[in-house]
């Protein structure tokens, strides 16, 4: 079975994927896999830098993320651009990765933050959304990445709102709620889809 987990910035994905991971899950994380072919001379690297220029580098060669995200965050073109040259190379990855794990686990979960935008659903049997209200989410953003509050809301408004991704979740993960909460509504789930696997 091919979980798809997906959420917003700072609604707890990673939170939930590490404990799903303590539980035994096998969970496959977009992000990383982006990262690594956003590497020096990696595909998703050349097509970046073919079309953004080589001022969005830093001396190593390495990407400059907090240039590159702030021409995207103030250009929706240009982060439209930068989603057409990196989402095919990194969807096949994940379909690779996804192939090869088939064969040897039962339960794949794959966290993947722009899973609905990137047309990504198709690749799995259900979806799990992380869920909170919108000014929860501004406020843990505003904590974990020390942004004040119109930056912070300028982050979360350039995704598309998690209360319209409810309309593509099988299964809605509330994290509205407390550490040891959260941990005790994932182990139930946990157990429930190894027994029914």
């Amino acid at each position: 079975m091919k979980i798809g987990l997906t959420g917003g910035i700072a609604s707890g994905k990673s939170t939930v994927a590490d404990y799903l991971k303590e539980l035994g899950a096998t969970v496959l994380d977009a992000d990383k896999i982006a990262h690594r072919l956003m590497e020096p001379q990696q595909k998703a690297w050349r097509k970046v830098v073919e079309y953004f220029g080589e001022e969005i580098l830093l001396p190593n060669k390495q990407i400059n993320r907090n240039k590159l995200g702030e021409i995207i965050f103030n250009n929706p073109s240009a982060k439209e651009k930068l989603d057409q040259l990196t989402h095919p190379i990194i969807i096949k990855e994940i379909k690779e990765r996804l192939k090869e794990l088939e064969e040897k686990k039962k339960i794949i979960i794959v966290e993947v933050p722009l899973l609905i935008e990137a047309g990504m659903i198709e690749l799995f049997e259900e979806i799990w959304l992380v869920y909170l209200p919108k000014e929860l989410q501004i406020e843990r953003l505003m904590a974990r990445n020390d942004f004040d509050y119109q930056t912070a809301v300028t982050r979360v408004e350039s995704q598309m709102p998690l209360a319209e991704k409810r309309a593509f979740a099988d299964l809605i993960i509330n994290n509205n709620v407390t550490e040891k909460e959260l941990k005790k509504e994932l182990k139930q789930l946990w157990n429930k889809i190894n027994l029914n696997n």
